[in-house]
């Protein structure tokens, strides 16, 4: 077995055995903080990194990321509403055991951890990338991504921080978007007038952010 799989599959039988803990009181002796907190530093890090600082560019850096996003992504994947590739083959099942208000502790716990400027990549794609992010590009019927996750890509409660987000990943979601497998009628109608070169500016240009 892959070893990331394997890692997921004993982090999954951890998640298991402290939901079934959680279920069994209505409150863990230390907190639902605390457990939280555990949950991400023995589970959650094996791919998201130590406080949400992910250091593989397949997963999302979760830090500094909204507790109400966070919340409604988890929501999605224990609903198995959510479709892109990784939710199918590792979220659904990581969420499956977890009860609301640990979703709720864990989005808080993420999103109070400090967020990073990510990576620099190439200064023309992030030119292009910061040409598209604000005003975007009437040819292509695209529009500016700074008017819902903000002029500096901080989002909001209802739209993700994408500032510091991994490329690869960014690209993953992008392309989900363009095909539906992430449902989001707004996303769909952004991400299908974008080609390959341009989604890769973005994507550089939200990274160095």
């Amino acid at each position: 077995m892959h070893v990331r799989k394997l890692a997921c599959v004993m982090g999954l039988a951890g998640v298991l055995n402290l939901g079934a803990r959680h279920a069994a009181s209505e409150e863990p002796p230390d907190g639902l903080p605390s457990l939280a907190a555990r949950v991400a530093v023995a589970t959650c890090a094996t791919c998201h990194g130590p406080r949400g600082q992910s250091v593989q560019p397949k997963f999302p850096v979760l830090a500094g990321q909204h507790a109400n996003y966070l919340l409604a992504q988890l929501q999605a994947f224990r609903a198995q509403t959510r479709g892109d590739p990784d939710a199918i083959g590792y979220m659904w099942g990581m969420a499956g055991p977890l009860s609301d208000e640990l979703m709720g502790a864990l989005a808080d716990y993420y999103s109070a951890q400090t967020s990073r400027r990510g990576e620099q990549g190439d200064a023309a794609q992030i030119a292009r990338g910061r040409q598209i992010y604000q005003n975007g590009d009437s040819n292509a019927g695209i529009p500016p991504c700074a008017a819902c996750h903000g002029s500096g890509a901080a989002g909001t409660d209802t739209y993700p921080r994408l500032a510091g987000q991994h490329v690869q990943y960014l690209l993953k979601q992008l392309r989900s978007f363009q095909n539906n497998m992430r449902n989001v009628a707004i996303m769909h109608g952004v991400a299908k007038g974008l080609n390959d070169a341009d989604m890769r500016a973005v994507a550089t240009y939200l990274q160095s952010l």
